[in-house]
């Protein structure tokens, strides 16, 4: 039994050290594909105007490397060839501009932004839960309150709208 014991231990490490191995290759993969797209569009769009796509995807991926003015730039580059575009498109353009603006606390056209990506997409879940942070960030908690609700219309199991708007609920109820 003595002699079992180390063997067993080495085969857990053995297989730890395997599947960690393993989980480490696959995000150097998917990290090396990122920045491969990220190079080749960053070197496509400076030497000829790109699709709205194209901006809208190295905006993205701007937005994921959290530099928000290059990501704002390449977003509005983006909504200039809006007609070509269809109005859900446009509308998650509007969204990743909103965030940006948002993560640059630049909540009033953050607003602007969410409430076009709305407009665009009727029940646009995404859109409605950032429009209601960003209303809980302007301490605009009725608003917060009301626009979390709309979410649950569209999405009835979104965890965060629901949390939310049972958190800010009990927060107007106790300011009364």
């Amino acid at each position: 039994m003595n002699e079992v014991l180390p063997v067993i231990y080495l085969s857990g490490i053995v297989v730890f050290l395997t599947g960690l191995t393993i989980f480490i290759l696959f995000q150097i993969i998917k990290t090396r594909r990122t920045e491969n797209r990220f190079s080749k569009l960053q070197e496509k769009l400076q030497k000829e105007r790109g699709t709205p796509q194209e901006y809208y995807d190295l905006g993205s991926l701007y937005l994921d490397k959290k530099l928000y003015v290059q990501a704002v730039k390449l977003l509005e580059k983006a909504l200039k060839g809006k007609k070509q575009i269809e109005p859900e498109n446009v509308a998650l353009i509007y969204n990743a501009l909103g965030y940006a603006y948002f993560s640059q606390e630049q909540i009033d056209l953050a607003i602007r932004n969410y409430k076009e990506a709305i407009r665009l997409y009727e029940g646009y879940a995404i859109a409605l839960n950032n429009l209601a942070n960003a209303y809980e960030k302007k301490q605009l908690i009725s608003q917060a309150v009301e626009t979390y609700e709309e979410t649950l219309k569209y999405d009835p199991d979104n965890k965060v709208a629901k949390r939310r708007s049972e958190a800010l609920k009990k927060r107007l109820v106790e300011s009364s």
